[in-house]
């Protein structure tokens, strides 16, 4: 992440712990927290969830569950949190399985976010990086463990460590010594100057421990691995992320030099919400001399693709700039943390989650965040972009991870066939107070979506499945009633949930009638 104090840093801590299998049901949870704000209102202003799945594994009964679930969650997340926009989509055994964007990528103009719409990726751009320097390690043209002197003779910080070097890999793993940044207060000015400048001013600029020995993220180093692909390569950094990158894999929206016809499409940049709920809005600045370490823009249809590339099992090729072999050095740990809780691949962070190793990276800049994230040994990636600095891509990443890897290892169960009559109860319902239920069909039966206030962090614990005891009248896990009470057109016009009513909500507004006062059955 790029510009952001070492504490609040997620790409080099660890990961947050953490539609779906509907296997493991939780009864809907009955928090309610008070200074709530009205959801009925806030969903009016969140774009649905524009979804794209993918044939085969995504028609799954599980899978499409999983996408459900996860859709009402993001949108309960975002109308609550004031999100304003979101995008985001699972990579499963070399398919992009499911794609979505919900949200405003332009607050002002109502413009909906779709997976076409570019966002900045910020540090994630070190992914295309690195892959870079594979590219040109796997033709014999540079060697990971020489000296970074043999491609920039110019770069020399200084070095009070007799005896030691800065290798590519050093640079690739942020165990060169080099300082978090170059000699320039770029991120107060957003100027950024060129590398020529970053390269003298390195000479003033003393590296903090031994090459090789501890981790210590560096801009500048990231920086410096551009440079080399420019030496070696002949090519400029963008010129190279195109034509061996973006061009061989069909990246048609991500570019590490944007046109102004692509920067014309960016998600609108937004600062953190203040008090008022206002947001201030950054201007676009380009990275100069450090474009290798946070200068890509990219779409999540695009980012899916390169996630579905880097964990690829096919050997190289015209349109698969890296093989297989590669990809899994560039994965696994080439410098262990000395608390033994992760380490640094070849570009990536690596870590370990719920018996899971992780390997990830996550971005930072001017207003747009994202996040890539791999699961290498369930060949499962996540990829997600936000357009505000206090829109973290984290927790729909790592909760997108659980619900999608619930659902494809689901086993095989045959769906529940909804009768043709359930259809009239679909739908938001409200009590007079605004607290808010969902009904719908999962391949398990009709269940209640119940939505809370702050949202939880798991969707699943939402969840109440019901089980039908009649064609109105239908039982909650704890065997208290859920009946639907009909008008004589067929209509729902309220429930009995325990011993209290819930309204159907038309139009954003809840449909009211008289309740009775007599005790009910």
């Amino acid at each position: 992440m790029l510009g952001l104090r070492p504490e609040t840093r997620p790409d080099t801590l660890e990961p947050p712990a953490g539609s779906a299998s509907r296997r493991h049901w939780a009864p809907a949870c009955g928090s309610r927290v008070l200074g709530f704000v009205c959801l009925v209102c806030l969903l009016a202003a969140v774009a649905g969830g524009a979804t794209e799945p993918t044939p085969s594994i995504a028609a799954t009964p599980a899978v499409a569950d999983a996408a459900t679930l996860f859709d009402l969650w993001v949108e309960e997340q975002l109308a609550y949190h004031g999100v304003p926009s979101l995008a985001l989509a699972v990579v499963a055994d070399d398919q992009v399985v499911w794609s979505g964007a919900w949200g405003r990528a332009d607050l002002d103009q109502g413009t909906p976010a779709t997976i076409e719409t570019p966002y900045r990726l910020g540090s994630v751009s070190k992914i295309f990086t690195a892959t870079a320097v594979m590219i040109l390690r796997d033709r014999g043209a540079l060697d990971l463990d020489a000296p970074v002197t043999q491609y920039l003779p110019e770069f020399r910080p200084a070095n009070p460590f007799p005896d030691t070097s800065i290798t590519v890999r050093h640079l690739l793993t942020h165990t060169a010594g080099l300082p978090r940044e170059g000699a320039f207060p770029y991120w107060t000015t957003h100027e950024f100057p060129p590398w020529s400048q970053f390269e003298s001013a390195a000479a003033d600029q003393a590296l903090t421990h031994p090459p090789g020995e501890k981790y210590h993220y560096s801009n500048l180093g990231m920086g410096a691995l551009g440079a080399i692909v420019e030496a070696v390569s002949g090519m400029s950094y963008a010129e190279f992320v195109r034509d061996e990158i973006a061009v061989p894999l069909g990246l048609v929206g991500t570019s590490a030099a944007p046109s102004q016809d692509l920067l014309g499409k960016l998600a609108t940049p937004y600062f953190r919400r203040r008090a008022d709920g206002s947001r201030g809005q950054h201007t676009y600045y380009d990275t100069g001399g450090l474009a290798a370490m946070g200068n890509v823009v990219s779409t999540v249809r695009d980012l899916a693709q390169f996630a579905r590339f880097l964990l690829s099992d096919e050997p190289a090729g015209p349109h698969q700039p890296l093989g297989a072999s590669t990809l899994r050095e560039m994965r696994r740990p080439h410098h262990v943390y000395p608390s033994f809780s992760g380490g640094r691949g070849l570009g990536f962070g690596i870590s370990r989650r719920e018996g899971k190793t992780l390997v990830s990276h996550g971005g930072w800049i001017g207003g747009h965040r994202s996040h890539l994230l791999l699961s290498p040994d369930e060949n499962l990636a996540v990829v997600a972009m936000t357009n505000a600095d206090d829109a973290s891509p984290y927790p729909f990443t790592y909760r997108a991870l659980d619900l999608f890897a619930e659902a494809l290892a689901a086993p095989a169960v045959e769906a529940v066939v909804p009768p043709a009559t359930w259809e009239r109860y679909y739908g938001l319902y409200s009590d007079p107070w605004e607290w808010q239920y969902r009904v719908l069909s999962l391949r398990t039966g009709l269940v209640v979506y119940e939505y809370n206030y702050p949202p939880l962090d798991d969707p699943r614990d939402n969840l109440t499945p019901l089980e039908s005891r009649g064609e109105t009248d239908f039982r909650m896990p704890d065997g208290d009633p859920f009946r639907f009470e009909l008008d004589a057109s067929g209509q729902v016009v309220r429930i009995q949930r325990r011993t209290d009513y819930i309204f159907p909500v038309v139009g954003g507004k809840v449909q009211l009638i008289d309740v009775p006062t007599e005790a009910v059955p």
